[in-house]
């Protein structure tokens, strides 16, 4: 089930809405030794970096198998061999990854989708006590040259509830990510 408007802009567009360094360094992700899940890995433009940052595995998870061809391509010509590119339906059928696999997860734009609390259920599934999940999501202004439309955009708070909800004891406040991003950590706790 793809999410809610999941169609992807052309990666020479898509490429100038972040600075996948900045947003790595600012949610915290950096000399790193464990594994990270990518949810919904897209053109791999945090997959790649978070790879360079960690000396355990990135699981690239995509619905798309353009997409999941795409980011393979790009870690083999990075000289990358601990990404692991999946094409998967995670939001039906979940990441197929063991329980406690993986200490970061990242949900970069994803949580427009129909079932939001389902993805952050399932991130914790995989996530090792202690572990960390790391969203970014397009911030609530109509201007923004991208992301889903405002009736389906998140607004912080909401994912600050969802977070909650979902049993993960929020890290921070609300992380400024400019021009067009916030973010958030949750931390899972058992």
């Amino acid at each position: 089930m793809k999410t809610r408007e999941s169609g992807m802009p052309d990666e020479k567009m898509w490429d100038t809405f972040f600075d996948p360094d900045t947003i790595l360094d600012s949610l915290g992700i950096k000399n790193l030794t464990g594994n990270i899940a990518d949810f919904g890995c897209g053109y791999g433009t945090f997959t790649i970096p978070a790879a360079k940052r960690t000396k355990g595995k990135v699981y690239a998870l995509d619905i798309e198998k353009e997409m999941v061809q795409i980011t393979q391509e790009k870690a083999k010509q990075s000289g990358l061999n601990n990404v692991v590119a999946i094409q998967k339906d995670f939001m039906t059928g979940g990441t197929g990854l063991a329980d406690s696999s993986c200490d970061i997860v990242l949900l970069f734009n994803i949580l427009h989708a129909e079932n939001p609390l389902n993805i952050l259920v399932e991130s914790k599934r995989i996530l090792t006590s202690g572990g960390a999940v790391a969203i970014i999501h397009w911030i609530p202004d109509p201007t923004t040259p991208r992301g889903p439309p405002m009736s389906i955009r998140p607004h912080p708070e909401e994912i600050q509830n969802w977070l909650k909800e979902a049993g993960y004891k929020l890290k921070n406040t609300i992380i400024p990510l400019p021009p067009y991003h916030y973010g958030l950590l949750g931390k899972k706790t058992d």
